[in-house]
This record gives C-alpha cells, sequence and structure tokens, in this order.
C-alpha cells in the first residue's frame, strides 16, 4: 500500500484543508504515516502570511525532499498558491495544488479533539499587509444545511466541540441570497445531541454584532471566547493599515462584551513595526491594552509581503526600535494572562481534556470554555471528557487542577 505523510502550516483553515486531503488520500487507498519513517508522497500545505511563515514552508518541503528523494513533493495552501513558480523551482517538488473555490466538507479530524469546521473562505477586507485575500479570493460562504450535515457527521464520530472557522468568519453569509450569519449557524447546531462546545475562530471586531454578543450571554454551548485582531491601537496606523477599525471602536466593543458576558476571554493579534509607526502610535497599542486587558496576545514583527500595498511604504522601523517594543508587549502578555489566570483560582469549571501533557504524563491537558488551559493529575483516561475541575494554581500558562 502506498504512503503518504502531511506537514502543516499556519491557521485552522489549514489545518481543516489538510483534512481534505487526507480525506481524499485515504479514499484513494494510500495509508497515512504520522510518525518517523519515509513515504511515498508528501503534502506540505504552506503558509504565507509572515515572511516566517515562507521560510517554514520551504523547510519542510526540503524536509520531505531529504527524507525521501524518490518521493513526490506535492505542494498546497496560500504559499504554493501565490508563488507558484518560486515553489516549483525547489528541488524535489514534483506539482503543487490549487486552492479550490468550492467549500469541501471532511467527516472526521484527525490527531485533534475539537474538530475545525471551515464555513467561509475568502476575504473582502483588503488589509494593506496581508497576502491572503490576494491568494484566497473574494469571500464565499457554504450553506447552512452542508453545515448541519457536516457538524452532525462529526458529532456521531465523537467529537465534542466544534470550531467554526474561516479566513474572515465574521463575513459569513453575506454573498448568499437569504443572508444567513453566524448566529443562525450557530443556533442551528446547538440542536446537534452530543455537541458540548462551539467555538469561534478569529473575528474582525466590525463583524461582531450585538446579536452575536446577547446570545452568547445566554447560550448554553457557544464558548466564552472571542479572539479579536488588533494589530495596533493607533488610528493613523490603523488607517494606514486599511483596517475597518480605530482605537475607539476596539475599546467600546470589548469592554460591551467584557460587560456583557461574564467570564468571558478576549485574546487578539498586535503587529509590531508596521511602516511609519512611532513611538507614540506604539504607546496607543499599549495604551488600548491596557485598557482591555486579554487573556493572550499574539505578538508577530511586521515583514513586507510582496504584492501588498505596504511592501513599499517609506519609513521602516529599525531591528533595535522592533524589539524593543516586542519585548515591551511580551511582559504585557505575561502579566494580563497571569492576572487573567489568577481570577479562577479556586473555582470549579468544565474542562474538555485533549491529552496527555507531553512534559509531564501524570497530567492531563484541556480547555475551559473561555479558553483557560488546565491540568489535572487524574488516574484514568480523560480524552475527550469533560470533567469538573477545581482550579488550585498557576503555573507558566496554565492552570493546575483537581477533579471535584
Amino acid at each position: 500500500m502506498k504512503t503518504f505523510k502531511i506537514y502543516t502550516l499556519g491557521c485552522k483553515v489549514n489545518q481543516y484543508d489538510t483534512q481534505v486531503i487526507r480525506e481524499e488520500y485515504q479514499r484513494q487507498g494510500f495509508r497515512e504515516i504520522t510518525g518517523p519513517g519515509a513515504a511515498d508522497i508528501y503534502v506540505i500545505n504552506t503558509c504565507t502570511v509572515t515572511a516566517s511563515a515562507d521560510k517554514k514552508s520551504r523547510y519542510y518541503i526540503n524536509h520531505a525532499h531529504r527524507e525521501n528523494p524518490e518521493a513526490k513533493v506535492i505542494v498546497s495552501g496560500c504559499y504554493a498558491q501565490l508563488d507558484k513558480k518560486t515553489v516549483g523551482r525547489i528541488p524535489g517538488v514534483t506539482g503543487t495544488i490549487k486552492l479550490p473555490k468550492e467549500l469541501k466538507s471532511v467527516s472526521g479530524f484527525q490527531g485533534h479533539t475539537r474538530a475545525f469546521l471551515k464555513i467561509q473562505d475568502g476575504c473582502d477586507n483588503s488589509c494593506a499587509y496581508c497576502k491572503v485575500h490576494i491568494v484566497r479570493g473574494r469571500s464565499r460562504s457554504k450553506f447552512s444545511d452542508k453545515i448541519l450535515a457536516e457538524a452532525k457527521a462529526l458529532v456521531e464520530s465523537g467529537f465534542k466541540e466544534i470550531v467554526l472557522c474561516g479566513v474572515c468568519l465574521g463575513a459569513y453569509g453575506k454573498d448568499l441570497t437569504d443572508k444567513p450569519d453566524l448566529v443562525k449557524v450557530i443556533k442551528l447546531m446547538e440542536k446537534l445531541k452530543g455537541l458540548e462546545r462551539i467555538r469561534l475562530s478569529s473575528l474582525e471586531a466590525w463583524d461582531i454584532t450585538n446579536d452575536l454578543i446577547n446570545h452568547m450571554t445566554k447560550s448554553t454551548k457557544l464558548s466564552r471566547h472571542l479572539h479579536i485582531p488588533i494589530q495596533s491601537g493607533d488610528d493613523k496606523i490603523l488607517k494606514a493599515m486599511n483596517r475597518r477599525a480605530s482605537f475607539q471602536l476596539y475599546l467600546d466593543l470589548i469592554k460591551h462584551v467584557q460587560e456583557k458576558v461574564p467570564d468571558v476571554a478576549i485574546t487578539t493579534d498586535i503587529m509590531v513595526g508596521f511602516p511609519g509607526e512611532t513611538d507614540k502610535n506604539f504607546d496607543n497599542t499599549m495604551k488600548l491594552l491596557k485598557l482591555i486587558k486579554p487573556l493572550r496576545i499574539h505578538i508577530f514583527p511586521y515583514s513586507p509581503r510582496p504584492g501588498t500595498k505596504a511592501a513599499n511604504l517609506p519609513e521602516a522601523v529599525d531591528n533595535m526600535t522592533m524589539t524593543k517594543r516586542l519585548d515591551k508587549l511580551k511582559a504585557l502578555a505575561v502579566k494580563y494572562e497571569t492576572a487573567f489566570l489568577r481570577s479562577f483560582i479556586n473555582r470549579k469549571m468544565p474542562v474538555l481534556f485533549e491529552d496527555r501533557v507531553k512534559e509531564d504524563e501524570r497530567y492531563w491537558e484541556g480547555h475551559t470554555d473561555n479558553y483557560l488551559k488546565v491540568w489535572a493529575k487524574v488516574d484514568q483516561d480523560l480524552r475527550n471528557n469533560i470533567l469538573l475541575i477545581k482550579l488550585k494554581k498557576i503555573s507558566g500558562e496554565h492552570i493546575v487542577g483537581d477533579k471535584c
């Protein structure tokens, strides 16, 4: 039997696309190799969101070719889509997979306790620093009956949590005739017996509606967690980024969510060093973060992406300044993560456990619905089980707890 191996880089959408590819190879009778050992076919599902992502994509392509020089190396994903000629010149590459316009479905989600369900692809936002809208095309949505059927199949396969994802998830339904929205999809999925949690991936601030916030306050299945990319807290930089937001919009929205939804976790993305970012601009970003105190801040330095509006902008931020700003943000991120975790000490919360902790296999790791990472030492198999845990102490980025 011929074998295949997949390396996946990037976002939840890419991980979903990998599952689509995996199931297609399995239907053709191929066997997947997930550990050590050479395969007959390699698929590298690439990302191009940053220069670092491009570099990692090339690394895994080269790694596959070294592992088996006789193998076919197939490259898919955003990097392959945009830079097909560059990718094709890398030694060992035998072909590329074009990103499909049609939104496919999956029946499982190998290697995961929570399943991702892609309900939207493409993006209409045209942020100045981003290549994804160039690669993925216009926003398009999956019909709600297809979503429900796919969710039902995933639940029947044993998944208790489903993460709804998309390149621009909040744009869901705007291209469909009946204009369904996320709340409609969530309400349909909530009727599925056996589905315990519905989690949302990244949502732009301008796509978060009052209906969604209100539903989060009363739903027993929708997780109290919103990932809202901010990128910058400075109005001048946001305008240069072509972001449809402002300092005040972010502040008002997030404060409103925090007041309406008890225990809600807010996570975000921050870009450092966009061209023209001064100390004053950066200070406005720090000010906004200090006001909203997110659970987690994903921090990354700006890197010019060929073909984007920002690629040729003047006033590049020097490396020393970039490093200082990154360090300040990292310190702030640790401070607010610790403070948020501390607020749940001695609370009892349901945790969906995913796997044993690699660093110490006596413990199991899982998450609460509001995205707290929890470790618990229990002498039973907790994988894919929800257990009430008393949260006892903070240890780095997680809380250690005991079974109630």
